[in-house]
């Protein structure tokens, strides 16, 4: 193989996305874009998809705007630009209707991206063959995608007949992707000489998390086996939990004989300092410390790179919730090392029995909840699957595609015992064409189809955040979110000085930090966190309860009783339009649904356990709420 070219592919959104919550905004990427450029090195970047668009709303930021500008720069220069989407998911965590998914392709195209790298989270064929076929009819390159998981099931034999497969149904090249960094050099050779095999025309793309430690070897072995690009990130967001460093594998495959293309280096700087800057800005304040060291651990679970941003952040506030029914109970609380290492056993414990779904977006986060769930719920003496949201159930019943395993006896008797029915028919049949309901939205609210109908599409594929973008309740949530970091420091950005007024201590400073609670004769000792407990306007303008131990102290009296919150997040009435909400004066039967607890990124529906009449709505849909709040009042 000596001299035989390889190409790379900078990951620019996910090099951000693997190491925190957001990235730069288009300002920002559109001043890096032409140092990105002038280094000279790069066949391919990958400029949006994922979560890009999502997060771009959470701030307050136009996406359609942003891919466009974004991707110009490098359509200029001939460089590719490429995007990620998760066929039946499309670029969101759920099921997506296939007018939606088709309009997708026509837009991002038309904005400047030239490649589509679709994978499905449970390798189902079917869910990326449709995806290869609207890539091609909306004018985009179909990179078919083999989302690589290591387990008796996932052999290099699967992997081959999969992608033999894909290329067969029209997919124009094939993307390895590793998204957990744990592919064996050895056996991901074998895959790709298979490949190579069977179709030597098809170009193939590595995509690799350098977490485990398995990377460089790997890549190593899949160029001499045959991959024609390679994924790479730079510093100072190389390595940690997101991909190996592209002066490490320049380094290593010119030192091996292939033909690699040069650095400019003067321009590598530029980049590399303009990436520090958006980082000192105020990314670096969503972005976890331990995410920029690896981590051999993550070998058994094989959690993926590109989730252990949030992860982080998932267990912080899962920790403080879960420290606080210690601290109610005087048991030993836990750290952050406890949780994460509890939770690692959890995952490498229950993947099996859910069938081995591929570690991967959404199903990735919906494993790990799982575990994460089952966590919380044996460390408070309850019993394991007592909670599994209703995402996670669609994926066990076959409504995301099929399983590469079997289901373990236990969770096919729960599902038996919770009434799901097993599907086993195309998963797009489940969701019909939607893009109608969207028009009459946007009619009706007068809000700009946008440009070859790119307004449209964002609505449609992200509805609940499209409206809070358009309220203007996104960008104030995260302005305020900002300022309080800034304010108290945290993230990587953690110990450098913060551009913050100067308080002096007054009247507000002497309040009480403890409080002593008396909840039906037994009594607590609490702290008194005055920020987080203030009267807050929700989004929807309805204000938020004072504090927590206000619902505790309010003890049910006579026939009202409590239905109680059993996690924190934020509450709805509904996740589907289709759906009729809760309303006071109802009558309803143990076991109805009264409404949803969305946490870390999945819906769990919570019924009552009484019957009677609704005589209160305690928090308005789409407020936060914690663990034991009061969610409804029945009489």
């Amino acid at each position: 193989m000596s001299g035989r070219k390889i190409k790379f592919s900078l990951v620019y959104r996910d090099m951000w996305q693997s190491s925190g919550k957001y990235v730069p905004r288009v300002d920002q990427l559109v001043k890096v874009a032409p140092h990105i450029v002038d280094m000279g090195c790069f066949a391919r970047v990958e400029t949006n998809g994922g979560g890009f668009e999502q997060i771009n709303l959470l701030f307050g930021e136009n996406p359609n705007r942003s891919v466009r500008e974004w991707t110009k720069p490098f359509n200029d220069a001939g460089i590719q630009t490429h995007m990620l989407e998760r066929a039946l998911n499309g670029i969101r965590m759920n099921p997506v209707p296939a007018d939606v998914r088709k309009l997708m392709f026509k837009v991002k195209k038309k904005q400047g991206t030239d490649i589509a790298r679709s994978f499905c989270g449970l390798n189902d064929p079917r869910n990326i063959l449709d995806s290869v076929k609207y890539a091609k009819e909306g004018g985009m390159i179909a990179q078919a995608t083999l989302s690589l998981t290591y387990s008796k099931v996932h052999t290099a034999e699967s992997f081959i007949k999969l992608a033999d497969e894909l290329i067969i149904g029209g997919a124009d090249e094939i993307c390895l992707k590793d998204m957990a960094g744990i592919a064996r050099p050895a056996w991901l050779g074998k895959i790709v000489r298979g490949i190579k095999e069977l179709h030597p025309e098809t170009p193939l793309e590595y995509h690799s998390h350098s977490g485990p430690g398995f990377a460089m070897a790997t890549i190593l072995e899949v160029c001499r086996a045959g991959v024609d690009y390679i994924d790479v990130a730079m510093e100072p967001l190389s390595w940690g939990t997101g991909h190996i460093d592209l002066l490490a594998v320049h380094a290593m495959l010119e030192d091996d004989g292939f033909d690699v293309p040069a650095i400019n280096m003067e321009a590598y700087m530029k980049v590399r300092s303009l990436t520090q800057e958006f980082i000192d800005d105020f990314l670096g304040y969503y972005i976890d410390p331990k995410n920029r060291y690896m981590n051999s651990m993550l070998i058994g679970p094989g959690l993926p790179g590109g989730m252990m941003g949030s992860l982080m952040a998932d267990l912080e506030n899962n920790l403080a919730s879960l420290n606080k029914w210690m601290v109610k109970r005087n048991k030993p609380l836990l750290t952050q090392d406890d949780l994460l290492i509890k939770l690692f056993n959890e995952v490498e414990y229950i993947w099996p029995m859910l069938g081995y779904p591929p570690l991967v977006t959404p199903y990735s986060q919906y494993v790990k909840n799982l575990a994460l769930m089952n966590v919380m719920q044996i460390e408070k003496g309850e019993a394991r699957w007592s909670m599994i949201a209703d995402n996670i159930w669609d994926m066990l019943i076959g409504k995301g595609g099929k399983l590469p395993g079997e289901l373990s006896p236990e969770i096919v008797k729960l599902a038996k015992e919770a009434g799901k029915e097993f599907f086993t028919g195309r998963p797009q049949d489940l969701f019909p064409d939607a893009l109608d309901t969207f028009r009459k939205e946007m009619t009706e609210k007068g809000w700009d189809f946008g440009q070859d109908d790119e307004e449209l599409f964002e609505l449609a594929m992200h509805p609940q955040e499209y409206r809070a973008y358009k309220s203007g309740a996104a960008k104030k949530a995260f302005e305020e979110d900002l300022a309080k970091r800034r304010l108290e420091g945290g993230g990587i950005n953690a110990g450098t000085a913060v551009s913050a007024p100067v308080v002096e201590a007054s009247a507000a400073d002497l309040k009480p930090t403890t409080m002593i609670i008396d909840v039906d004769g037994e009594k607590f000792k609490v702290s008194v966190e005055y920020g987080d407990f203030a009267v807050t306007p929700s989004t929807n303008g309805h204000a938020k309860t004072i504090a927590k131990a206000e619902h505790e102290a309010a003890a049910t009296n006579g026939a009202v009783k409590d239905i109680i919150a059993p996690l924190e997040g934020k509450f709805y009435l509904t996740k589907e339009s289709s759906e009729t909400p809760l309303k006071v004066g109802q009558t309803i039967k143990a076991g109805d649904l009264i409404g949803y607890v969305e946490a870390m990124k999945t819906f769990n529906a919570i019924r009552s356990d009484i019957a009677g009449t609704v005589a209160e709505i305690c928090y308005a849909t789409g407020s936060e709420i914690e663990e034991d709040d009061v969610l409804i009042k029945i009489k």
